[in-house]
């Protein structure tokens, strides 16, 4: 779950690098700089927070569900039902776990979309050209990530 909040936060400094050097190159005018830190965003997102807790609550679920499999399957003693009851928990499991996945694939999108918004308006507002990830940065630029956190939440 942590990497694909990295990969988050990538795909946000990509999405943000991309405008940032083509505004910064079509320009003869010097531009006005913001970095935002996308990491301590995501990782202060209430919707980042409540997702965490709904794919926890899940995985609890889904270790329920493979203890009673496990535990009907030990207690059967024909082996033809042993295999059968084997094969349905499975794929019962594989079901679950695909939905989960789409799910949580669906829902960190659309995180990373209103996060990308976010940061987008609060450039627009602050009137910068570029806005830069903060671990790319080593001097310079306003640090607008308190007002893209507010925003998120």
């Amino acid at each position: 779950m942590n990497n694909k909040i990295k990969i988050l936060a990538v795909g946000l400094l990509t999405f943000a690098s991309g405008i940032a050097f083509s505004n910064f190159a079509m320009s003869d005018v010097p531009s006005k700089i913001a970095v935002v830190d996308v990491q301590e965003v995501v990782n202060s997102s209430s919707q980042v927070q409540a997702l965490k807790k709904e794919q926890q609550a899940k995985m609890k679920e889904v270790v329920s569900f493979v203890e009673k499999a496990r535990k009907e399957v030990a207690a059967t003693t024909d082996v033809k039902k042993k295999q059968a009851l084997e094969e349905k928990y499975n794929k019962e499991l594989n079901t679950k776990k695909t939905a989960m996945d789409k799910n949580y694939a669906d829902k960190l999108t659309a995180i990373d979309s209103t996060i990308s918004k976010q940061i987008e308006a609060q450039a627009k507002a602050g009137g910068y050209d570029i806005v830069l990830a903060k671990g790319v940065v080593l001097y310079g630029g306003s640090d607008i990530t308190d007002a893209v956190k507010k925003a998120v939440k």
